[in-house]
């Protein structure tokens, strides 16, 4: 009987202690409970709140510093917008020893006696504030790498000068970055510099590079003599946008963008053209020449050529499928790359009207050993047919007369010599529109009679005949136009003699 009364107070004990419900929670927070550095012990929920806002105010007027590249930026806490983010832990840690059966709260209170509770302050900042301070960095410090320029002198030496490190901030790195390191403040981190995230392109270029160019890869000569005036200020103006471009390995030339926009300003006049198989005036007109020239160049120097489009209808300073057309409407570009491991130089000249490209680099290939030539060949010739009669609204008397192009299909081929033995390699195909002679007569005319006698010779087919008839009425209506003149000026001038002198 003494044995079972003994079990039951045991038992009466252990759920007095286990199932008491918690008491009555303490003002204060216990002691050796912390908030990070900050010490919540024997403060109120409201006073440990407070605490911690301090510290994070203190945060907020600290100065950080950020570095981008060689630049340097001074921000506060607050230019971040930084924040506390987790002010829940101030109710965790005023419940600690209080909350929960007497087990829980003995269990707690015991771990306090041996080592301190310390709460992890969670800290964030403002996204969108932080992200605008980032912009304004980098439209402030954002450069694009500058390539140092090589020029040749008249005396054939080669300089360089400028080169300019480029550097672009990386925003959204440069936001992480920023997190983690306001994270670390938190954890007690003494750290006060950051650098942000960016991308540094060193530029291209350097005076070794520049001792290894000093041998011609390729040059090639076109002449221009038969040019108008217009014609070969444009071919000259072309070769001067050209002319001074240095190409660094795997670097692409696009002439279009080099000689573009096609305008006054840009040094351009009218002149002659293909458009759709007929010779029309446009800005630019002979510029394809430029191209064409320095195509050859670039197939002697044996760069990688990445575009290049044949002309519609076949020219005249070169053979066929050894030219490159130009033509900013239908997008037509040629384009080379330097595929060598050296920089390469491109000089364009204008001389006596011919033009010249000539390409340097360092020549890796066994030029003694080995011979590198081109050859057009001509598939097929397709006639121009016969000629055609075409009227316009210019006065009778003007007569435009287009030449009649022959058409071409043709290939260029690539024949290397080595050792006594050559192989031969298709470069290209081309195709050459064939276009009739076009005529073009003007029927313009206050005068019946006139308009009558020109169908009728329109009607004849024969053009001679046509352009006879045409040049007669055109006398023949300046004559009258003459005698009209003269008519009415004897008119005038009797019409001042019988006018009465004033009194």
């Amino acid at each position: 009987m003494k044995k079972t009364i003994t079990s039951l107070g045991i038992a009466l004990l252990l759920f007095f202690f286990v199932c008491t419900p918690a008491r009555a929670a303490s003002p204060v927070i216990e002691q050796g409970v912390f908030a990070g550095s900050v010490e919540l012990s024997g403060k109120t929920e409201e006073e440990a709140k407070a605490a911690v806002e301090s510290y994070i105010s203190g945060l907020q007027d600290t100065q950080f510093t950020f570095t981008i590249h060689n630049a340097k930026e001074t921000v506060t806490g607050a230019d971040l917008g930084l924040t506390w983010t987790n002010p829940e832990i101030i109710e965790q840690a005023a419940l600690l020893g209080k909350a929960g059966n007497f087990v829980v709260r003995y269990k707690a209170l015991k771990d306090l006696s041996r080592s301190p509770e310390v709460y992890v302050i969670e800290l964030g900042i403002d996204d969108e504030k932080t992200k605008q301070l980032l912009m304004g960095y980098k439209a402030r410090y954002d450069e694009t790498a500058e390539d140092a320029v090589i020029t040749r002198s008249d005396t054939g030496v080669f300089e360089m000068s400028g080169g300019n490190t480029g550097i672009s901030l990386d925003v959204d790195a440069s936001l992480q970055a920023i997190r983690s390191f306001v994270g670390d403040l938190a954890e007690g981190s003494s750290e006060r510099t950051l650098a942000l995230s960016a991308k540094i392109e060193e530029p291209k270029g350097n005076p070794s590079d520049l001792a290894r160019i000093r041998d011609v890869l390729g040059t090639f000569t076109t002449s221009f003599k038969s040019s108008s005036k217009d014609r070969a200020a444009n071919v000259a103006n072309g070769c001067r946008l050209i002319n001074g471009h240095t190409l660094y390995p795997g670097d692409t030339l696009s002439v279009l963008e080099c000689i573009t926009p096609f305008t006054t300003d840009n040094g351009y006049y009218l002149a002659g053209s293909y458009l759709n198989g007929q010779v029309v005036e446009s800005l630019g007109g002979g510029i394809c020449q430029v191209s064409t020239t320095l195509y050859n160049a670039v197939l002697l120097a044996e760069l990688e050529v990445v575009e290049r489009h044949n002309h519609s209808m076949i020219v005249t300073y070169v053979n066929p499928s050894m030219d490159a057309a130009i033509a900013e409407s239908s997008n037509k570009d040629f384009k080379f790359r330097n595929n060598t491991d050296v920089p390469i130089y491109i000089e364009g000249k204008t001389v006596d009207r011919q033009i010249t490209f000539t390409i340097y680099g360092e020549e890796s290939r066994d030029t003694a050993n080995r011979k590198v030539q081109y050859e057009s060949e001509t598939l097929e010739t397709i006639p121009a047919g016969d000629p055609q009669i075409r009227t316009s609204g210019a006065p009778i008397g003007v007569v435009e007369n287009q030449n009649a192009h022959t058409g071409y299909k043709a290939r260029l081929w690539k024949i290397v010599t080595e050792g006594g033995e050559s192989t031969r390699t298709e470069v290209n195909s081309s195709y050459y529109q064939a276009v009739p002679r076009i005529v073009t007569f003007g029927t313009a005319t206050a005068d019946p009679n006139a308009a009558a006698i020109m169908q009728a010779a329109l009607a004849s087919g024969d053009i001679d005949y046509i352009k006879s008839v045409a040049a007669g009425l055109a006398a023949s209506a300046k004559a009258n136009a003459d005698a009209q003149a003269a008519a009415a000026a004897a008119a005038a001038a009797a019409a001042a003699q019988a006018v009465p002198p004033a009194q």
